[in-house]
């Protein structure tokens, strides 16, 4: 995507740069293999899709209509909201699509890196294989959500920087399992809730069928975070598991303060001083920032990660009462949501083929 579509100057150039300092690893135990990292590196094998034929691109997309709910604009509500005419509310909803899904672009960036990362540094067999067929993936969702950005939205913005500072830590730290914990649990998992959201709310066509698609991915990649994580984190020391979840807590607390889209309100010239009470006091976004958290919350709880510290923070920000999901069952759901969505899509085209015969 050319600078020319962000809505705000990029702070830094269009290069971002991270030194990193972690090892590669060799594996020469081929036959060390985990059955459920095996079945899941199937389902990546058996699942790959194309872009450019899945997803129905001549799907016209009005970014400025209200088919993204108004709920979930974070001053919906508000005096200034009420204030606006029609013309105000459509560029708000426009940039607020362009903002959310800029950070969808960027976040699967993100987590590009990051798996080529697990390739080279984790140290089991079946994990890189998995991770392999994960790359693949986060490539194919960099490339759908640019294209809908660039060819749909007409407009984009750069990384938040609760997110590039989320990432900084991720890809500038040499131990393994701390990349799996902050992009497969952590931020994969709010990407995860978030785009279910979009899936199941939404009235934009386009968008409801791009998160459908991308979630059957993503929730492979958050299942096996946790099935690599799961058998590691019992290894570890109570000082080092009391690392992890001082970094699950501050993460959390990054990801929950990006969720109010900041340089949005300044770059619309209504200004963030202006807007932070009602985005930090309204009730209904504080439910719509929880839910974000729906798959986090369990994901942690199951791979060991459930300390005095982590379910703190957890209750502070009014999301641990997800911690009885089972992470298993989402997964699935997930799955057969995708399913169902391509059978209704085959049977849609079908019968136009046949009315086109007949």
């Amino acid at each position: 995507m050319s600078t020319d579509h962000y809505a705000i100057p990029l702070r830094s150039g269009s290069v971002w740069e991270i030194p990193t300092g972690f090892g590669t690893t060799f594996q020469w135990e081929y036959d060390e293999r985990r059955a459920q990292l095996l079945t899941l590196y199937g389902k990546g094998k058996q699942k790959q899709w194309d872009a450019e034929q899945r997803i129905d691109w001549s799907v016209d997309v009005d970014p400025r209509s209200p088919d993204m709910p108004e709920v979930y604009v974070p001053i919906y509500g508000s005096d200034i909201w009420e204030a606006m005419d029609d013309e105000r509310r459509a560029e708000v909803r426009h940039h607020m699509t362009a903002w959310l899904n800029s950070q969808f672009l960027h976040g699967e960036q993100g987590a590009l890196v990051c798996t080529s990362k697990i390739v080279m540094g984790v140290p089991d067999i079946d994990a890189k294989f998995y991770a392999a067929t994960q790359v693949m993936d986060e490539a194919r969702h960099v490339e759908v959500y640019d294209r809908y950005l660039r060819t749909k939205i007409e407009m984009a913005y750069p990384i938040n920087p609760f997110l590039q500072e989320l990432l900084d830590q991720v890809i500038r730290d040499a131990r393994w399992d701390l990349t799996y914990l902050g992009m497969q649990i952590m931020i994969e998992g709010l990407a995860l809730a978030a785009f279910a959201l979009i899936r199941d709310y939404t009235a934009e066509p386009l968008a409801k069928q791009i998160n459908t698609y991308v979630m059957q991915d993503e929730a492979r990649h958050v299942a096996f975070g946790r099935l690599a994580l799961r058998d590691y984190y019992p290894e570890l020391t109570q000082a080092e598991r009391g690392e992890r979840e001082e970094f699950v807590a501050e993460a959390s607390r990054l990801m929950y303060g990006r969720l109010m889209a900041r340089e949005v309100w300044d770059n619309l010239g209504i200004g963030w001083k202006n807007v932070r009470e009602h985005v930090e006091s309204s009730e209904i976004l504080a439910n719509f920032r929880r839910m974000l958290f729906s798959r986090i919350v369990p994901t942690v709880k199951d791979i060991g990660l459930w300390g005095e510290r982590v379910q703190r923070c957890f209750a502070d920000l009014g999301v641990i009462d997800f911690q009885d999901a089972v992470p298993d069952d989402l997964l699935v759901a997930d799955e057969l949501i995708a399913e169902e969505y391509d059978a209704r899509r085959g049977e849609v085209e079908s019968a136009i083929a046949r009315g086109a015969v007949s």
